[in-house]
């Protein structure tokens, strides 16, 4: 009679090992691709917030007075629940105004998703 050999083939221990490493790996995989998302939220939040702010700076060269101080309107674009406080002042040579705006969501109590300042000429001056 032949002798019997040894089967070939992995061993339980080897499969399930092999499996946790998968596993690892996979979880890995899923949370990379969470916050790639959650990311990509923000930054399209923070790109409306800019487009936010540039429209309300387009407003106030279009209104044509701008009177200083603090003023805080609602800017929602979309489904973003926005508000843009704007902060105008005189610059330091005095013929022009520093005009800055800040957007934030209203939802949250956070940093602003946008800044935007400019220098601009007062109403009814001379542009050079």
């Amino acid at each position: 009679m032949r002798a019997r050999t040894r089967e070939e083939g992995f061993t339980l221990i080897e499969v399930l090992v092999a499996l946790a490493i998968i596993a690892v790996a996979m979880s890995a995989a899923v949370r990379v691709a969470g916050l790639m998302t959650q990311s990509s939220g923000v930054l399209r939040d923070r790109s409306v917030a800019m487009i936010a702010a540039q429209s309300r700076m387009a407003e106030l060269r279009l209104e044509g007075r701008l009177p200083n101080g603090v003023k805080a309107v609602e800017c929602d674009q979309g489904r973003l629940m926005l508000r843009c406080e704007q902060v105008i002042a005189s610059a330091e040579n005095g013929r022009l105004l520093k005009v800055g705006i800040q957007v934030f969501d209203r939802n949250q109590d956070a940093p602003p998703l946008a800044r935007l300042e400019t220098l601009l000429s007062r109403p009814g001056s001379p542009s050079p």
